[in-house]
């Protein structure tokens, strides 16, 4: 039996599952998927990701594939993208939809929450200035109204202007007729979430693994 199927391993397994909260036998699980869709390389590009069924149809599927490439999601501090990541990085992004433990204290369970929330605002926010602008959230919602077939790119595309007039009165409160809404940042962000249990919804079920079984 190889080290990642085993209850035991090396010291760098240990400070991954310090890092990530995967336990050596989750690691193991994740491990032999990434080798899957690598086909056993040592890194996966986004190609690889572009070959999962379950994704194709996804109307936020480039967003997803993104986000495994984006810097801010390693957990290091960083900033802009890369072409192939290796286990390691693939299993920092993955530790984002973990579920959080019933043991944690709420001090903990609120930072798992704010952790989940800034991935999910990176998603959106692609040119990394620190707000979803109206062009970046319009292109999220014609995304997931217009491939639904059911609505035309120009009705998809008044809705999500509606839509963003509606985040900015909520965010910013009364705005003068001659003020500019710049857009989303992620505290008006929080607003907006406030008391959607996104810690224990956002999980991920397009590796064909569901991550809610990912927990300790």
């Amino acid at each position: 039996m190889g080290a990642f199927q085993s209850t035991h391993g090396p010291p760098e397994y240990t400070v991954l599952a310090e890092r990530t909260g995967f336990s050596w036998e989750q690691i193991g699980v994740l491990h032999k998927r990434f080798k899957q869709l690598s086909h056993n390389e040592e890194t996966l590009r986004r190609e690889h990701f572009s070959a999962i069924s379950d994704l194709t149809c996804n109307p936020i599927r480039s967003q997803i594939i993104e986000a495994f490439f984006d810097r801010r999601n390693f957990r290091q501090n960083s900033d802009g993208s890369v072409e192939e990541i290796t286990f390691e990085e693939f299993l920092l992004v993955m530790s984002h939809f973990r579920p959080p433990s019933l043991h944690m204290t709420e001090e903990q369970r609120e930072s798992v929450r704010r952790e989940k929330l800034r991935f999910l605002f990176n998603m959106h926010d692609t040119d990394n200035d620190g707000t979803i602008t109206l062009e970046e959230y319009r292109h999220v919602v014609e995304e997931l109204l217009s491939r639904s077939g059911a609505l035309g790119k120009e009705t998809a595309k008044s809705i999500a202007d509606a839509a963003m007039l509606e985040v900015a009165s909520i965010s910013m409160g009364h705005m003068e007729p001659d003020e500019f809404y710049e857009g989303i940042t992620f505290e008006h962000f929080l607003k907006l979430l406030k008391g959607f249990e996104i810690e224990a919804k956002m999980n991920i079920r397009f590796l064909n693994m569901d991550t809610t079984t990912l927990c300790k």
